[in-house]
């Protein structure tokens, strides 16, 4: 019996298996990954809460850096794992190969400029992401390590989703969870035992993020992975480049939107009081977890789309999404309501005194479950098309849910309710994302694919009586 390493092996696993077995088999460890790194995340927050409401407004502030860092690294890691495991499908290992290589080193090196320009404006930068007079000496503290750590938690990316491309999810969650792990561990004796404050929460978060990333690499040196990284392979073909940029390019909208939002929504928060602004900076830290939980599903889902695709496989594809979309509603919809049933205490963990803090962030979490399950279903049906290369498709939700569907609706919400509108805002947009483009474009992607269905069944009866 060969190894799923070989490649003949891999491939008949991801064409051959039950979607029933497939699916979840590729998803859980992504949404172990995913889930574990948002506790972490949570985990920063929780721990710096207890140094006051303005050391939690930091961390909100800087979440915005993260975001930076992860443009930085998801265009190119989303564009080149869509491409790889279609290429995979389509039995062009070698191509593949090179596209992953090329894309992680520009992604080191991108990386770097991010350490670059962040130290040498860090001021100006944190001002522009809403860090107030009170705020600023914390967000200076924390932006300190995580930067330093930015050409690795870029490649990791890369690193990241071509695992998950390849089919190879398993190590993709150990590398992440172990971070995560680590990230959880250090915070208490950072901040607390060795008294570093809020650099305490950074320096740890910069030390799991290298671990993080020697471990995602370690596959691959081991070559125990489908794929090889190598800086022999580094080359820029025009047909490669153009595919890992069109279709790594609604990543990097979508995260690019994220960050832009998350800065009006800080410096707006700010404007009512850095309670707000804290209740606001937890309540997105909470819902991060229904939100990778979602999207460590559909990161499992998308490389078998992508597989089916470059197989031409296109019922498999349709079988897929109907078993993806069902698991992702239900999935998330347990978890939502027992977060929205339990927000009151899950927010008073994070201030004891705080009561328009605990207020706001209530209202803002309960709003934000509510309208889980539909994101989840929106976030199905963009993987599918990111799977499938349907780049238009694909940019066009990642514009979404915080660009079309959230800035129209951001002023007229805090013109009619004030603060409470701007809690709300990230809910109602997720409504509409779901309403007004991921179920059209859902139902556009299944008429085309029985099309082609059809046309790919006519063309094999054809060979068929040809060859009789």
């Amino acid at each position: 019996m060969r190894k799923l390493s070989d490649p003949e092996a891999k491939r008949n696993f991801m064409l051959t298996t039950p979607i029933s077995r497939l699916v979840p088999q590729m998803a859980l460890p992504s949404i172990a990954a995913m889930l574990v790194n948002s506790i972490y995340h949570l985990a920063d927050t929780f721990f710096v809460s207890k140094l006051g409401t303005y050391a939690t407004g930091a961390v909100g502030i800087n979440s915005a850096i993260d975001h930076i860092i992860m443009m930085a690294g998801s265009f190119l890691a989303m564009g080149a794992a869509s491409f790889a495991s279609r290429l995979l499908g389509a039995k062009k290992d070698e191509q593949a190969a090179r596209v992953i290589s090329t894309s992680f080193f520009l992604a080191l090196c991108t990386g770097f400029l991010v350490l670059i320009f962040g130290n040498a404006f860090q001021v100006p930068l944190l001002r522009v992401l809403g860090a107030s007079d009170a705020i600023m000496p914390y967000s200076r503290q924390y932006a300190r390590y995580v930067l330093l750590a930015a050409p690795f938690m870029a490649a990791s990316f890369v690193l990241n989703h071509c695992l998950r491309a390849e089919g190879s999810s398993t190590y993709s969650m150990i590398g992440m969870v172990f971070g995560a792990v680590l990230n959880i561990a250090l915070d208490p004796i950072f901040i607390f035992s060795l008294g570093w404050g809020v650099a305490g929460a950074s320096a740890a978060t910069a030390i799991s993020k290298l671990v993080s990333f020697c471990i995602l690499l370690l596959p691959y040196i081991r070559r125990k992975t489908l794929l090889r990284i190598s800086p022999k392979l580094v080359g820029i073909a025009f047909e490669d480049a153009a595919e890992v940029v069109k279709m790594g390019s609604p990543s990097l909208f979508r995260m690019g939107l994220s960050t832009l939002a998350g800065i009006v929504l800080n410096r707006l928060a700010v404007g009512y009081g850095e309670s707000a602004l804290a209740a606001v900076s937890v309540a997105d830290r909470v819902t991060r977890l229904l939100v990778s939980a979602c999207l460590g599903f559909g990161q499992g889902f998308q490389p078998v789309a992508g597989f089916s695709w470059g197989a031409k496989s296109y019922d498999r594809i349709e079988e897929a999404y109907r078993f993806s979309v069902w698991a992702a509603v239900i999935g998330i919809s347990v978890p939502s309501l027992f977060i929205g049933i339990f927000a009151e205490p899950v927010i008073s963990l994070f201030t004891a005194t705080d009561l328009e803090m605990v207020n706001i962030g209530l209202f803002s979490l309960r709003i934000q479950c509510l309208a889980m399950p539909l994101h989840a279903w929106a976030i199905v049906v963009n993987m599918m098309c990111v799977g499938m290369g349907r780049a238009r498709s694909a940019a066009l939700l990642g514009l979404a849910r915080q660009g079309i569907c959230f800035f129209p609706i951001l002023p007229l919400m805090t013109w009619l309710w004030g603060v409470w509108g701007l809690a709300a805002v990230q809910g109602v947009a997720d409504i509409l994302t779901t309403i007004l483009l991921a179920l059209p474009i859902a139902a556009r992607v299944k008429r085309d694919l029985k099309q082609w269905e059809a046309e790919l069944t006519a063309v094999q009866i054809t060979q068929q009586d040809s060859y009789g």
